[in-house]
């Protein structure tokens, strides 16, 4: 998940300092949505709202199509619940989401099955391995928000196919409530205490959070950017062990008992803490110091999508300070976090909320994350999932 350049993640204060460094008419087939409303056809073409006449007429041209298919978005995401009903609200457009516990490999397997259906999705939010994938694959449309340039140079594809928007630290979370001693390392989780409890977000082949949970383990076990190897070792001593958990985490999952262990972007864990409370579960969240590994995940717009105007308004409402400071009340660290500190328009005591972190966490290089992925694509099923 990352970029040409290699930023680093460093503490919780450092990040307050400097910012966060890690799913009408179909489109057709020509590589542009037709779009239900009036201007459609330009604005699948549009890489920017200057090129609609301004922000006016881009609004105007989302509204007349009335809606965006917004794709693996799950309401307890990064505060997407939130995100989505003051979008709606905002500019009187109704968001369909489909699929929201889909990985990243779902949104671009939906891209293509889909091309051309009223249904398919207008926008993107995937791991940037993927969107990095996406766009060699032709599925992006290239746009260009106008706060673009506050948008770090590294965490951006230079002519607008995908852009970083919010970002976090692979975490552990823990149901305190029934689980005596909670793990606060990778090491930790070979402990026969935790017997059938240790989950990930998904599968790694397809899902970037759980892609990133066993970079993190190679990194608490001897490997390195250039070898995730060891996570994939790790985790097969895990299931040796008896502790792995193949079910996928949700929140239903956690509430129930079934995954009192998760491994996940700290985001997620921690925007569980009050839900589960409510439920009668303490909730305790860790980033384990042995393995620390941030990442982001990307924006982008489909190059096949029915709504282009809306999926474009859609980016620039979530690149707004407004949209931004929503990632970031979602206990997510937003792309623009640290130019927003500067202007004084970020939200301080969300900013202040944010999970503790100890050390550095470097980002991979393209062409490490892609020989990461080929390594997880042929040992992962074989290995864990067999």
């Amino acid at each position: 998940m990352r970029r040409p350049a290699t930023p680093t993640l460093r503490t919780a204060a450092a990040l307050a300092a400097a910012g966060l460094v890690l799913s009408a008419c179909g489109g057709g087939d020509d590589g542009g949505g037709s779009g239900g409303g009036s201007g459609g056809s330009d604005a699948a073409s549009a890489t920017s709202a200057e090129d609609l006449g301004g922000m006016d007429a881009l609004v105007e041209a989302a509204q007349a199509e009335g809606e965006l298919n917004v794709i693996a978005l799950p309401p307890d995401w990064a505060n997407y619940g939130e995100i989505i009903s003051t979008f709606e609200e905002e500019y009187g457009i109704t968001v369909n989401s489909a699929s929201p516990d889909g990985s990243s490999q779902d949104e671009l397997n939906a891209v293509e099955s889909q091309r051309g259906q009223d249904r398919a999705p207008d926008v993107l939010d995937l791991g940037t391995a993927f969107a990095r994938q996406a766009q060699a694959q032709d599925l992006l449309a290239p746009y260009q928000v106008e706060t673009w340039d506050e948008i770090p140079e590294g965490q951006k594809d230079p002519e607008g196919h995908w852009y970083n928007d919010y970002g976090g630290y692979v975490s552990i979370g823990c149901n305190a409530t029934v689980i005596a001693e909670c793990p606060a390392t990778y090491a930790d989780l070979l402990d026969p205490q935790y017997a059938g409890q240790v989950a990930l977000n998904g599968n790694p082949t397809a899902a970037a959070a759980a892609f990133a949970g066993v970079w993190a383990a190679s990194l608490a076990n001897g490997g390195s950017l250039d070898d995730i190897g060891p996570g994939i070792d790790f985790f097969a001593q895990v299931k040796e062990v008896g502790n792995f958990n193949p079910v996928e985490i949700t929140p239903a999952t956690i509430q129930s008992g079934e995954t009192p262990l998760a491994i996940d972007w700290d985001y997620n864990n921690a925007g569980l803490t009050d839900e589960l409370a409510a439920q009668g579960v303490e909730w305790q969240v860790a980033v384990p110091s042995d393995g620390l590994f941030g990442g982001y995940y990307s924006q982008a717009v489909s190059a096949y999508a029915p709504h282009p105007a809306a999926a474009r308004l859609w980016q620039e409402f979530l690149y707004s300070d407004e949209g931004q400071n929503l990632y970031l009340a979602g206990g997510a660290r937003p792309v623009r976090l640290p130019a927003m500190e500067d202007a004084g328009t970020v939200d301080a005591e969300a900013l202040a909320a944010l999970p503790p972190v100890e050390g550095t966490a470097e980002f991979p290089t393209e062409e490490q994350e892609s020989a990461a992925q080929q390594v997880v694509a042929t040992r992962w099923n074989q290995e864990i999932s067999g």
